[in-house]
């Protein structure tokens, strides 16, 4: 019985569309988060709030703490993604770093950065 040891070309270039549509979407979505936490948007609401006020003042700050740290976590989700890119180019995306195997497609559509498979990734879990 021949066992599949990759995914074809074909199947390649699905999921390379489907991370080149996640990256889009996460730069967008950086873009709105650095404008927050940065107020670099001109003629916004986002520098309205009453500096006058302690209480709201310490809010803004805490918010773009927070946008700042979302902010930092897209980078990395881009980054991850860009890792997938580099794999399909090497042929080596989807198969599971820990067990060699295929990961599932089921699994590699919602998490395309994904580098384990469920079961490894649950035997990393329960260590």
């Amino acid at each position: 019985m021949d066992t599949k040891t990759r995914y074809s070309d074909e199947e390649l270039e699905e999921f390379r569309q489907l991370i080149l549509k996640k990256i889009e979407e996460a730069k967008n979505d950086l873009e709105l988060l650095t404008e927050a936490f940065t107020n670099n948007g001109e003629n916004s609401t986002n520098d309205t709030a009453p500096t006058f006020k302690l209480l709201e003042e310490g809010q803004n700050v805490m918010s773009k703490e927070e946008n700042s740290q979302l902010a930092t976590r897209q980078v990395k989700f881009i980054k991850s993604l860009e890792g997938a890119l580099e794999r399909i180019d090497n042929k080596t995306y989807g198969i599971c770093r820990e067990t060699g195997k295929l990961i599932s497609k089921e699994r590699l559509r919602a998490v395309p950065h994904a580098t384990l498979s469920i079961e490894a990734k649950m035997r990393q879990n329960a260590r």
